[in-house]
């Protein structure tokens, strides 16, 4: 695989509770064969650390890079299972789920989302994953709740979309958008992992917004404050928020003081199944 040298921010799958940050990204100088690293998150992407945070100081393990096979280095661009061949709209309903941080219920969102547009007798929906760092565990979750097909960066060409600001990422972008867009689904469900601001998120905005409006957007926050500030920076990209959710909306006071702060109708999504608030 070829990774882009430069910072790149992870987190690892799974609850709040357990999460796993790293710092780290590839040397400028690419990986040395008989050199140590460190594996920098559970989809195999290996480099050096830079840090972690105080939850769990370990990286996910130690590697030792022997040497590439042959002399055509393999590039995870060369495995896409995107293809570039043009493909129109079919003019599914489009969701799209962001955050103001990591681990904030983006993917819970998206799963309730997904549930109730079942619920509502949707036969196929299709979700992206769409920005982050790839994550196994998230796409399996998506079909076991009933997706008709789950895609992340990986399968357009990319093992993450960090760092943030890449010069050659918003083509891939285009290409993610068109192939989600030209699946026979009656809903296309994105996910932007990440912040609003970070693993090039703004990019891919740019170039949705560019391709087709969304019918639907969904903001995950922390807090009220936190959702707030996210309202208006999705504003100045040229997008308005239908549903706010995340920890934002734990308790009744909580939801209630974010509604009232944001304008913007809040829910909570854990637990929910019916499609009504959508």
């Amino acid at each position: 695989m070829a990774i882009l040298p430069g910072d790149i921010f992870l987190a690892t799958p799974g609850h709040r509770e357990s999460t796993r940050w790293v710092v780290g990204g590839v040397p400028k100088e690419g990986l040395l064969p008989d050199k140590e690293y460190s594996i920098l998150s559970s989809c195999g992407i290996i480099g050096e650390l830079v840090g972690s945070s105080s939850q769990r100081k370990n990286p996910l393990g130690k590697v030792e890079f022997l040497g590439t096979l042959g002399s055509n280095k393999a590039n995870i661009r060369d495995f896409s299972a995107i293809s570039s061949e043009e493909s129109s709209d079919k003019g599914a309903e489009l969701y799209l789920i962001v955050g103001t941080s990591a681990e904030v219920g983006k993917t819970t969102a998206g799963l309730t989302i997904l549930r109730s547009l079942l619920h509502q007798d949707y036969s196929k929906v299709a979700v992206l994953k769409a920005t982050g760092t790839s994550s196994i565990v998230e796409l399996l979750t998506y079909r076991d709740f009933g997706a008709y097909s789950a895609l992340d960066c990986v399968d357009f060409g990319l093992p993450t979309t960090y760092p943030s600001e890449r010069k050659d990422i918003a083509p891939v972008f285009d290409r993610a958008i068109q192939y989600m867009l030209g699946l026979p689904a009656q809903a296309v469900l994105i996910e932007c992992g990440g912040d609003i601001l970070g693993a090039n998120v703004p990019i891919f905005l740019e170039r949705l917004k560019r391709t087709r409006a969304v019918d639907k957007l969904v903001l995950a926050a922390p807090d009220s404050l936190a959702a707030f500030g996210g309202l208006r920076i999705l504003d100045k990209l040229g997008f308005a928020v239908d549903l706010l959710t995340g920890p934002c909306t734990d308790t009744p006071t909580l939801l209630e003081r974010t509604q009232k702060l944001c304008g913007i109708r809040a829910m909570n999504m854990l637990g929910h199944v019916s499609g009504g608030a959508l």
